[in-house]
């Protein structure tokens, strides 16, 4: 495993934790990571790319040692955008690599769209485009019946159900399938615990679902239809990998349907036996499928 230096940067209003490996002068690959993860997420990726890359992984705001405010307003899409624009200032750098996941990837679309000069290549992973999101809510009822997590994660009472038995029903709902298959460790699982526990910071990243515009009606209900976003105003504009794990009972695979419409220059790759958790459950592909995406396009 490569050596991983630790430090706060200040981005505006918040500072972010940040985890970094690989050599300080090379191009840098900057990976964010979603719920309820954090950087600890992308070690194992930050150790396969550290020998051509200088990698970057901070703690998002809400999550691990990064500042977490209170109010819900804090966690809207333009704050996200502002903390990844000012990372990368400070980082010293014009353009990244921006490697995403989740809310990770939520944040990397967004900042594409805002920012697409700042971005040399941008990889998502399972995670949704806000198009296909929105229309796969109006539209499929798998997908609704998928996103019954977000009511719950919106509630009061979330905090103290996701927390209860030192974070059992969290534990359950997110990392054991992982950890039953041998791909975390005891010290993974207590890393994670040691950051859910900090104080605040279960809050923090449920207010990213509380702060989301996402419209999800009750399982069984019918949507009211809107019109799709527009790809004029909600395209972007750099090159796109998307890596899929088409086993992913959160995100249905109809998310990357007719996606070209909004990413006009778009690669998808699906791994058929992977889930939601696609970077631990399948490292190799997705490196690889990395690699074979920035080599072809430099």
């Amino acid at each position: 495993m490569v050596e991983i230096t630790h430090r706060r940067v200040p981005v505006g209003e918040v500072t972010l934790h940040v985890a970094e490996a690989g050599r300080p002068d090379a191009p840098v690959m900057l990976f964010l990571h979603g719920f309820p993860e954090f950087w600890y997420a992308w070690k194992g990726m930050m150790s396969r790319f550290a020998g051509e890359y200088r990698c970057v992984a901070p703690d998002l705001r809400g999550f691990g040692e990064s500042d977490a405010p209170a109010e819900v307003e804090a966690y809207r899409t333009k704050r996200v955008v502002g903390d990844i624009l000012g990372l990368i200032d400070a980082l010293g750098v014009d353009k990244v690599i921006l490697v995403a996941h989740d809310w990770g990837g939520a944040a990397a679309w967004s900042f594409a769209m805002a920012h697409p000069g700042r971005i040399h290549r941008l990889i998502i992973l399972n995670s949704p485009h806000p198009a296909t999101f929105q229309r796969e809510l109006m539209r499929n009822p798998e997908q609704i019946r998928a996103s019954q997590y977000f009511r719950l994660f919106r509630t009061p009472e979330a905090e103290e159900k996701l927390s209860a038995n030192d974070f059992d029903w969290l534990w359950r709902f997110s990392m054991r399938p992982v950890y039953d298959k041998g791909l975390m460790t005891d010290e993974d699982r207590a890393a994670y615990l040691e950051a859910w526990g900090r104080p605040g910071r279960l809050t923090g990243g449920l207010n990213w679902y509380r702060a989301s515009p996402i419209d999800v009606v009750p399982a069984g209900t019918t949507p009211p239809e809107q019109p799709l976003l527009d790809p004029a105003v909600y395209s972007v504009r750099v090159p796109t990998l998307v890596i899929w794990g088409l086993g992913d009972t959160a995100l249905v695979p109809g998310l990357i349907e007719g996606l070209e419409a909004w990413v006009p220059d778009l690669r998808i790759e699906r791994v058929q036996h992977a889930t939601h958790w696609i970077a631990h459950e399948a490292p190799d592909e997705v490196e690889a499928h990395i690699r074979d995406f920035l080599s072809k396009r430099g």
